[in-house]
């Protein structure tokens, strides 16, 4: 996959490029989301239009500037960036890039919860995972040749000395 992912921690495209065979970005992200949360027994992320178009806002940024980097106005909400050529993904395929991180988690309260000693290298995942977010906004926007895509959280996830999920109990 050529992807470029830089560590942290509704379909919208500026040109009109949607990728080939792709349900709709919010079946899409909810379902690789809330596959994995529902293998960790916590709970389901749910769609929120609000952090849709904030997310949107900077998918837009991103496409238009040619910049791949997190927004400094997140309003307290956690962020998952992804780009890549555009029409090349799948919308699950682009969430998919952040789940495979799972394979460098350790269930340890971050930072020391990658076992590559870089806490950046499943930083994407925890937020995925992150237990005491509930609810989840994506946009993509497009470049003539790269896509963008942006996930925001609410509550936010990632914080130090904490884990990234705990199995829930009602």
């Amino acid at each position: 996959m050529h992807s470029f992912l830089f560590p942290l921690a509704a379909l919208l495209t500026l040109t009109g490029a949607v990728p080939p065979q792709s349900p709709s970005l919010r079946d899409a992200m909810l379902a690789v989301h809330n596959g994995e949360r529902r293998q960790l027994g916590v709970p389901r992320l749910k769609w929120n239009e609000a952090l849709v178009a904030d997310a949107r806002v900077h998918a837009e940024w991103m496409a238009r500037t040619g910049r791949f980097e997190h927004s400094t106005a997140r309003n307290n909400q956690g962020e998952n960036l992804w780009a890549g050529t555009r029409g090349a993904y799948r919308f699950a395929e682009m969430a998919q890039s952040w789940l495979d991180e799972k394979r460098y988690y350790r269930d340890a309260p971050s930072p020391n919860n990658s076992t590559t000693g870089k806490w950046s290298d499943v930083g994407h995942y925890t937020q995925m995972v992150w237990s005491t977010t509930t609810d989840v906004g994506c946009a993509v926007a497009s470049s003539a040749s790269m896509d963008y895509l942006v996930c925001r959280y609410s509550p936010p996830g990632n914080y130090a000395g904490q884990k990234a999920y705990q199995p829930f109990r009602p």
